[in-house]
């Protein structure tokens, strides 16, 4: 029973075993996101109102502003991991697939790290 086929495993083909990881942290990722979504959602709702002075100031909140991060990690992280997959799995020419990789990279972490100032900035005043 098995591993594929005889010439297939010959050649090294079937599972490489190296995805497992990353199909975790997609499933991980997307748990964390829902939870953490749950929770904003019913929080903006028990808002009295969503004006500008509202929500700045339940941001100041740490039990606001430190759920806020998470999400935003994760959901980075885990756009990150989605894109990755998708561009392995289409981009067939090495050179381009580094290209969107890089780029991807470096936009998954600028909206990431963009994003975590402003919740910084708010939740300490400035």
């Amino acid at each position: 029973m098995g591993t594929g086929t005889e010439i297939g495993r010959v050649r090294g083909l079937g599972a490489a075993k190296s995805g497992v990881g990353h199909w975790w942290h997609q499933r991980v990722t997307a748990i964390a996101n829902l939870a953490l979504l749950l929770w904003f959602v019913f929080s903006l709702v028990r808002l009295p109102s969503l004006d500008y002075v509202t929500v700045v100031g339940w941001l100041r909140q740490p039990v606001a502003a430190i759920p806020m991060l998470l999400l935003i990690v994760s959901v980075f992280y885990h756009f990150r991991l989605g894109v990755q997959v998708f561009i392995e799995d289409y981009l067939h020419n090495e050179g381009t697939k580094l290209l969107a990789l890089l780029a991807l990279n470096f936009y998954a972490l600028g909206g990431a790290a963009a994003a975590v100032f402003a919740v910084f900035k708010i939740a300490l005043g400035a």
